[in-house]
């Protein structure tokens, strides 16, 4: 009777049991990816947005293989290995699947060998007072039942912060390369443009010669002579501060490829890379290659999850526990067949009372949660940004390329022009010196813009996540994340 009495009351108790364990918290993922065409490519965005799957698993290919240059190709692949920041940003991925191992291992049953001897005195009642020693040794077995979800919610969000780490890896290995492109790029420009100094030198140094010559015939004077001295000074300082900024550009690509300044060269050669050619109506959906929106992503999952974590500290946590061994008092006889011992047992705790720490760990979770949730939206606006701010440059850098060539050929021109005068006393010194200045100032400025042609498209590649020419550049509608 009593039997019976005793089950109708626990039953009502196992069956809510039963009903919270069924009742899992929700894991649905938010849908965050949201695609409009990029602006800069004249298309009328459409009135809603396209929600997209992630596809940072996409592969980018070996895009610098664009620029048609095999010392950029060295360039990149060696940074690819020996860049000092891939190398910590993969030591943090290898951590991160380490931690995920050591969270999937609370799903497995806890096994263990244990063994001790201890001497208290009153603990036997045949022996009364008098002191006796306990050795034990044995196998011990723990298991916690996962009835709530809160071990699987919690690998399951290690699992996502890998993935995370995996997609910062290949964000930073995507810099990387991205910046050695860069460098590199700004580097030859800077090759043509000291090249175009030394020429500029070699021009004041004939026009000083003659000059001289001139002066020494009285045909001018002698500040004639001393302005083009200047000018042929000024020149020549400038010719020395593109040196030093080469010198420093160089060392800067040593670093990015993971060598020594000190025993990295990289002489200098004409500027042959080529200028690739953007297509038109490059679609929006390539930025969730980008592997930094991915590893927002991940961490908004992960947080998700997390908030679930804390919920189920509302719940009772069950354990299962087992142990099989010897136990005896004299450690002669501890290991006979008569001094074996067993043990089973099930733990159930509930906190009552914990003046508010679980709804504070929830609220936490939460705030985890919305954090993550702006951090990931912020970093989709940069990415769009960051596209159009490169696709308008692209665009704009164009038409300024063809402006200052048309100005380049009419200063060169005007130079002409201007030298045959003076040698023929048509024209004064000081307007052949405005002439080179004009020259020298529009070359200079043409070889900026074309740099910056350069680095645009380096950039473009790069706040796409990879190269333009995505295989079949699909648009996934009302696709749900996963």
């Amino acid at each position: 009777m009593k039997n019976s009495m005793l089950s109708s009351r626990l039953l009502p108790l196992v069956m809510a049991l039963v009903l919270v364990g069924c009742a899992s918290v929700p894991q649905s993922l938010p849908e965050l990816a949201e695609a409009p065409v990029f602006k800069e490519h004249g298309v009328t965005p459409p009135a809603g947005w396209t929600q997209a799957l992630p596809a940072e698993a996409q592969q980018r290919g070996q895009w610098w293989l664009v620029f048609a240059d095999p010392v950029l190709d060295t360039l990149v692949e060696k940074a690819s290995v020996d860049n000092q920041s891939i190398q910590a940003a993969a030591a943090r991925l290898a951590e991160a699947r380490a931690l995920a191992r050591s969270a999937n291992a609370q799903r497995l049953p806890q096994v263990g060998l244990g063994g001790g001897v201890s001497r208290a005195a009153g603990a036997d009642r045949a022996t009364g007072t008098q002191p006796a020693t306990l050795g034990n040794a044995g196998l011990n077995v723990a298991y916690e039942v996962d009835l709530f979800g809160r071990i699987s919610q919690g690998v399951d969000a290690a699992r996502l912060d890998a993935e995370g780490r995996e997609a910062l890896l290949q964000s930073t290995r995507l810099a990387v390369q991205a910046e050695v492109a860069q460098t590199y790029l700004q580097l030859r420009a800077l090759d043509d443009e000291r090249a175009l100094m030394r020429k500029t030198v070699d021009a004041y140094r004939d026009t000083l010669r003659l000059s001289q010559r001139r002066e020494q015939a009285g045909d001018i004077a002698e500040l004639d002579v001393a302005r083009i001295q200047a000018e042929l000074s000024a020149t020549e300082s400038d010719a020395l501060a593109l040196d030093r900024q080469r010198s420093q550009m160089e060392h800067a690509l040593a670093v990015l490829v993971g060598d020594s300044a000190s025993r990295f060269d990289l002489p200098g050669s004409e500027w042959l890379t080529a200028l690739p050619s953007i297509p038109a109506g490059v679609p929006s959906t390539v930025l969730t290659r980008r592997p930094d929106i991915s590893a927002a992503q991940r961490a908004v999952f992960a947080a998700q999850l997390r908030v679930g974590v804390a919920k189920t500290a509302w719940f009772p946590n069950i354990s299962l526990t087992s142990a099989a061994g010897f136990a005896a008092p004299d450690l002669g006889d501890l290991f006979k067949w008569s001094a074996r011992s067993w043990g089973v047992g099930a733990l159930l705790s509930l906190p009552v009372f914990d003046g508010g720490r679980r709804e504070a760990g929830v609220q936490s979770a939460s705030a985890q949660l919305d954090a993550a949730l702006a951090a990931y939206r912020q970093q989709a606006l940069v990415a769009f940004q960051e596209v159009e701010d490169q696709l308008s440059s692209i665009r704009i850098l164009q038409e300024q390329s063809t402006v200052q060539a048309q100005a380049v050929v009419a200063a060169q021109r005007a130079t002409s022009l201007s030298d045959t005068r003076y040698r023929n006393g048509y024209v004064s010194q000081l307007d052949l010196l405005d002439a080179r200045r004009s020259e020298l100032r529009n070359r200079r400025q043409a070889l900026q813009v074309k740099s910056a042609q350069y680095q645009a498209a380096v950039g473009l590649i790069r706040s796409i996540g990879g190269a333009w020419d995505v295989p079949g550049n699909e648009v996934l509608t009302q696709a749900a994340l996963r």
